[in-house]
């Protein structure tokens, strides 16, 4: 029992952290949520998926076999207990009992005997009586029932245990470790070329899967996901889904109402019948239960510009893709580099995140690019909105090796301003990391744009550099030093950033006769850092003449720090674009959304035996706790001089306080007929 007591109390513990800690979600919402350290944790003891888990399985399966064992042992101990009177008591027992009386009586036996019989009677008593010589015993029971209390209770954990292992996915992981079902391997890309083996049939007695289906399309098949595998499930019916219906809240873009408008047909009786599926309006169908789970992309079609993030000479180019495809698009962004193989992970029209306004809080902005690209959102309500579409894809070298990108579509307002998020999958983290480039006064990228590509232009470096030596006007610095040195800046800035800039003069990588003086290093530092401000601000004012946009003015505070704040994000953005990993980016232009609804199919028989496990607990739980047991052996021993002797004793399992005023009543009701 104490081994039973220990499981379950595993168990619960388990069970407030599976309902704590949502289940089932992606890597990077854990990551927003709890952290690198925290999600690793998780991940080690499985508790994403606390239910299925191998160890918690066992721990129930030890359970059901402890508690069943207890059951067979001792069930046939209490039954028997329950229907005896105990009349074997001997009257030399009476010293064990606190609970006593011993009186003598001027009634004669038989009617000593009849008072007994009255009271027990009276007092809803069942008696056996036994006559022994001079002695009368009368052994009395009632509530004996409650020893079904115990019974129930422990029949409910074996039941409801039962119940979840049917629901749970250890039917499936048992075909898995009997060798008769193996994972749908990488290859399959086409349902024709999953294998049997990696098929469960419509017979399958227990599963829980989603069924992924695009607007138009139809499918007859789950996917059962157990651990990092896939399996699929075949279905008994056919979904066709015309329709994906999705509301959305007026005031922050959430979405209030998802449904499928869908056609279902049977194919035991060929009937087809249309439905509406909705958020707690399922649908049951040959014993397997239609919820509306969540919602995905079902193939949206996108359209993207290319735009150059590395080096001179790259031109942006138009390029088109499908979510999903099993063959990617493949893309060269230069003659002779490297070919990256397309593929498009995923695409979401709406983002509703974080969006807390300038000032209300003192974040740093990578602080601020967090609160908007992940599940943080959800700690701020008052503070969300939809920031506009977003996509993910993956780039494939020749190497085969593959990096993953996500990027938005719109200008994403921080406190410094406008910008647009390029993240860069973060593989040691989880996640993503973004690069952030400023919009312009018309939402776009190209001031910014046309700034990278003025800084990397030769002639425009020249250009710059001639303007920054005259305004130097130091007579004890030649003008051809300046341009060598401000050339040498802004050449190295491109190439590799800040982090470039400081190699350089720390003299990291080259021989010592080559690097800068140590004297010279601080001054010659902030020289060039004063100079990258300078070109980038030179180059903007040429860039904004091209385009046409109006010249910077500077009348007023609010400007000045605008203008500031503009210029500070184009140069953190113009340091941090030699470490993109590819030469170029995806920008979207436009798509043409094609909705998926995700439902998710089961068949859970245990739903059933749970219940009645439940049924069996508050049986238990009431007969322990309002049915009370009693029992009294009441003897009447015959005197010599007609008189009679009554020994008595009570006693209960729980000696609670109705207990012993039940014992002062009987004690008392004797006590008048003793004699004086």
């Amino acid at each position: 029992m104490r081994f039973a007591v220990s499981l379950l109390t595993f168990i619960a513990i388990a069970t407030i952290i599976g309902t704590v800690l949502e289940q089932g979600q992606t890597e990077i919402q854990y990551i927003d949520k709890f952290g690198t350290y925290w999600y690793s944790v998780f991940r080690k003891f499985d508790v994403a998926e606390i239910y299925n888990t191998w160890w918690f399985l066992l721990i129930m399966a030890f359970l059901v076999v402890s508690t069943t064992v207890c059951l067979i042992r001792n069930t046939p101990k209490m039954i028997k207990d329950m229907r005896t009177f105990r009349e074997y008591v001997r009257q030399t027992s009476l010293r064990a009992f606190p609970h006593k009386i011993d009186i003598e009586s001027d009634l004669s036996q038989d009617e000593g005997v009849a008072l007994g019989r009255s009271w027990l009677k009276h007092h809803g008593y069942k008696f056996k009586e036994k006559v022994d010589g001079d002695t009368v015993l009368l052994a009395a029971k009632k509530g004996s029932s409650n020893r079904l209390g115990f019974i129930f209770a422990h029949m409910a954990i074996v039941v409801i245990c039962i119940g979840g292992l049917l629901d749970s996915e250890l039917p499936n992981r048992l075909q898995i470790l009997a060798g008769f079902k193996a994972p749908i391997p990488d290859a399959a890309r086409f349902v024709s070329e999953v294998d049997s083996k990696s098929r469960y049939g419509t017979n399958n007695p227990s599963f829980r899967g989603n069924m992924l289906i695009a607007e138009g399309q139809a499918t007859d098949y789950a996917l059962l996901s157990m651990g990092d595998n896939y399996f699929m499930q075949e279905m008994p019916f056919q979904v066709k889904l015309n329709k994906f219906i999705i509301e959305y809240y007026e005031t922050n873009g959430q979405p209030k109402r998802f449904a499928s408008d869908v056609d279902i047909t049977d194919y035991k009786t060929g009937e087809t019948k249309n439905h509406i599926i909705e958020v707690n309006h399922p649908y049951k169908i040959n014993g397997v239960t239609l919820y509306q789970s969540s919602f995905d992309d079902g193939g949206s079609r996108l359209y993207m510009t290319a735009l150059p993030m590395q080096g001179n000479g790259l031109e942006p180019f138009d390029v088109f893709g499908e979510v999903g495809t099993a063959n990617g698009v493949h893309l060269k962004f230069s003659e002779n580099g490297e070919t990256y193989g397309l593929t498009l992970t995923e695409f979401s029209p709406i983002n509703v995140e974080d969006l807390s306004k300038p000032g209300e809080t003192h974040r740093t902005l990578q602080e601020q690019v967090v609160a908007v690209t992940g599940s943080a959102a959800s700690k701020n309500n008052e503070k969300i909105h939809n920031v506009g579409p977003s996509f993910a894809y993956t780039l494939t070298n020749e190497a085969n090796q593959a990096m993953e990108f996500k990027n938005y579509m719109l200008p994403i307002p921080l406190d410094e301003g406008l910008v647009y998020l390029f993240g860069i999958g973060d593989q040691e983290n989880g996640g993503f990391r973004y690069i952030y480039l400023p919009a312009d006064e018309k939402g776009a990228l190209d001031e910014f744009m046309g700034i990278r590509a003025a800084i990397n232009n030769q002639s425009i470096r020249t250009r710059i550099a001639l303007e920054y030596s005259q305004l130097m006007e130091r007579p004890d610095v030649p003008a051809a030093a300046v341009i060598t040195m401000a050339d040498t800046a802004l050449n190295i800035f491109a190439e590799s950033g800040f982090h470039g800039l400081e190699r350089y003069i720390s003299g990291e990588d080259l021989p010592e006769v080559e690097r800068v003086p140590e004297s010279l290093r601080e001054p010659l530092q902030r020289m060039m850092r004063d100079y990258i401000v300078f070109s980038t601000m030179k180059a903007r004012e040429y860039v904004r003449a091209d385009l046409g946009y109006p010249e910077l003015t500077f009348d007023d505070f609010e400007e000045v720090e605008s203008n500031a704040d503009w210029l500070n994000l184009a140069i953190r953005g113009l340091s941090d674009m030699p470490h993109y990993p590819v030469p170029m980016t995806l920008q979207l232009r436009t798509f043409e959304h094609v909705q998926a609804s995700v439902l998710q199919a089961t068949r859970s028989p245990g739903k059933w035996i749970v219940y009645l496990g439940t049924f069996f607990l508050m049986i238990g739980i009431f007969m322990m706790l309002y049915v009370r047991d009693r029992r009294i052996w009441f003897w009447v021993n015959k005197q010599g001089d007609g008189g009679s002797e009554i020994r008595a004793a009570m006693t209960s399992h729980k000696r609670t306080l109705d207990f012993r005023k039940e014992f002062n009543k009987f004690k008392d009701d004797f006590s008048d007929v003793a004699r004086s």
